[in-house]
């Protein structure tokens, strides 16, 4: 009974806590810093809200702009494949910080050097899935494009890009869930996000950092979903009866008809 007794305390406690930071992203409450100044609440909260969006929006931009067309010209040409391969590897060795300090070093705070630094952490990730995506293309269906008179940008544009765009977003779903997760830190470089509560915890209190960690939980599993849905929305139909073909093939029903046939 007292094992019990000590077990429901810590629940209600956390309970509690939790009903706290719910309560704190609908409904404005008092700074712990300035008793008569208000923070969080739907309007504020959804203020920071588009902020991160905007800003993680940005930078997947940029860093799939860069490396979609990059990763498939190395693909196609079977070049930069060192380079390609350990991109991501790269990119996790080097802390996100770290370049947003170097980028406020020589720019200054705001939301480009903010930007950039999360624009960098989006590239490594696509660009590897990209590359791979390209160079999975089998050889037999870029020699009938050639033979066909198609020229190399042609082979890039109309076979190997239809063909390796569900690889190329799985790589962009996992750059995107990256970088929403990462831009928290943009208070640091004096811009607003859902990071500023949680950075800023003496004005916004417990009930704000937990608060807003909720909000960029629930917006990374929406972000992460959503790419999900449009990879399987433009994977082209060829591919998905591929992928259905070996669960057929192995199914029980199939297998127990296959057992009965004399």
């Amino acid at each position: 009974m007292a094992k019990g007794g000590d077990v429901s305390i810590p629940l209600a406690s956390v309970f509690s806590e939790f009903g706290g930071a719910i309560e704190f992203l609908f409904k404005a409450q008092p700074s712990d810093l300035d008793p008569n100044t208000k923070v969080g609440g739907v309007s504020e909260m959804l203020g920071l809200l588009l902020n991160h969006v905007a800003l993680s929006g940005a930078a997947v931009a940029i860093g799939t702009a860069i490396a979609i067309p990059l990763g498939l010209y190395l693909g196609h040409h079977g070049k930069g494949e060192f380079a390609a391969i350990n991109a991501s590897n790269v990119g996790r060795a080097i802390p996100t910080l770290v370049l947003l300090t170097v980028f406020i070093a020589y720019i200054g705070v705001g939301f480009v050097p903010i930007m950039l630094a999360l624009a960098l952490l989006a590239l490594p990730p696509v660009l590897t899935n990209t590359w791979v995506a390209a160079r999975q293309v089998e050889r037999e269906t870029v020699d009938a494009a050639r033979g066909m008179g198609m020229t190399d940008s042609q082979i890039i544009q109309r076979v190997e890009l239809p063909l390796s765009l569900p690889t190329i977003f799985a790589g962009i779903r996992v750059a995107a869930v990256n970088v929403v997760a990462t831009a928290t830190i943009a208070p640091l470089g004096s811009v607003d996000s859902l990071g500023t509560p949680i950075i800023s915890g003496n004005v916004y209190g417990a009930d704000g950092r937990l608060g807003a960690a909720i909000a960029v939980s629930v917006l990374t599993l929406a972000v992460s979903g959503a790419l999900a849905a449009l990879q399987r929305a433009i994977t082209p139909k060829g591919l998905k009866m591929g992928a259905e073909k070996p669960r057929r093939r192995f199914s029980p029903n199939l297998r127990r008809r296959e057992t009965a046939t004399p």
